[in-house]
């Protein structure tokens, strides 16, 4: 019997090495180093309460500081330069503003409570509003993100809609993915979808937020691969290259692919295949932690920021020296 039993502890010991090996990556490059942060909670200038998005344009931070229903803007070392957008629903109003998005000059804004994607000048000024609350082609029921191909096309985040819309620049509707309302875990479904982006080749990148995993597609709808816990299939958890709810995801300079991992305060780097090549940050108010990283932007630099929602702040990093 003592044989038996050591048996099968022993297989069930090899299992898991197997499966930590096969599931867990290892990390191929150093942790990102802290450089600053600045913040804190207030309605003043340069003080956010929930700072929900970031984007970065030459040498300025854009960052959605949501409950105070503006954006502020910074220069790369975190001072102060202006801020436009008040709370509510008319032109040049936000209502709950989240991931930002600057293309060809213009800021998008995704609206969560207005349901709509807003766009203004880099100066502030309201430009136009693309879409409006619904559950019909072009509609929003609480859009999350918003990538622009280069020929103006909006690829839209519907967390609700349990969807992403691809729109033309004037916001008819193109095609989705997804099925509207329903929630799901296997390829072309989503589970609550946060963000999206696109890569230079014009790649489909989508944050599955509560699937716990990113999703790709080809630049004519179809699907590429997933990853994100075993087999990308909603399992979350706090290991290498698995994800507890992912809410923003931007690519750097060199193509690799940063995902905002929420409740596992962190920020994770991936190349644009998929593989896990670094990550940095864990729980706590100290400089070097997160109290849920929602955003994350990178400059031509290759700097990180990081919106801190917990601690009401924006954090920056870079690689580490070799």
């Amino acid at each position: 019997m003592r044989k038996v039993i050591g048996g099968i502890l022993m297989a069930m010991v090899i299992l898991v090495a197997m499966g930590w090996i096969v599931f867990v990556p290892r990390a191929q490059e150093p942790p990102y180093e802290f450089v600053k942060a600045w913040g804190g909670k207030g309605s003043e200038p340069g003080q956010f309460s929930d700072p929900t998005g970031i984007a970065v344009a030459g040498n300025e931070v854009f960052v959605a500081d949501s409950r105070n229903g503006r954006i502020q803007v910074f220069d790369l070392d975190g001072k102060f330069k202006r801020q436009f957008g008040k709370p509510g629903d008319r032109v040049g109003e936000l209502g709950r503003p989240m991931n930002l998005t600057i293309h060809d000059g213009e800021l998008y804004v995704p609206e969560y409570f207005n349901d709509r994607i807003q766009v203004f000048g880099l100066d502030g000024t309201p430009r136009r509003i693309i879409g409006g609350p619904g559950s019909g082609p072009g509609e929003f029921n609480a859009p999350g993100g918003v990538a622009v191909g280069n020929n103006g096309e909006l690829y839209v985040a519907d967390f609700y809609g349990q969807r992403v819309q691809a729109l033309k620049p004037d916001g008819a509707f193109i095609r989705q993915w997804g099925t509207t309302g329903r929630t799901g875990h296997g390829a072309g479904a989503f589970h609550y979808p946060t963000d999206v982006a696109l890569d230079q080749t014009g790649n489909l990148y989508i944050a599955d937020g509560y699937g716990n995993r990113i999703q790709v597609f080809a630049a004519d709808g179809a699907f590429l691969r997933k990853w994100g816990g075993p087999f990308a299939r909603g399992i979350y958890g706090p290991f290498n290259g698995w994800f507890s709810t992912v809410t923003s995801i931007a690519f750097g300079p060199r193509g690799d692919l940063f995902a905002a991992d929420f409740h596992n305060h962190r920020v994770q780097k991936f190349s644009p295949e998929s593989t896990f090549l670094t990550s940095f940050g864990s729980q706590g108010a100290g400089a070097e932690r997160f109290e849920y990283a929602l955003a994350v932007a990178v400059a031509k630099d290759g700097s990180v920021f990081v919106a801190d929602l917990g601690n009401n702040r924006i954090t920056k990093w870079r690689t580490a020296e070799p």
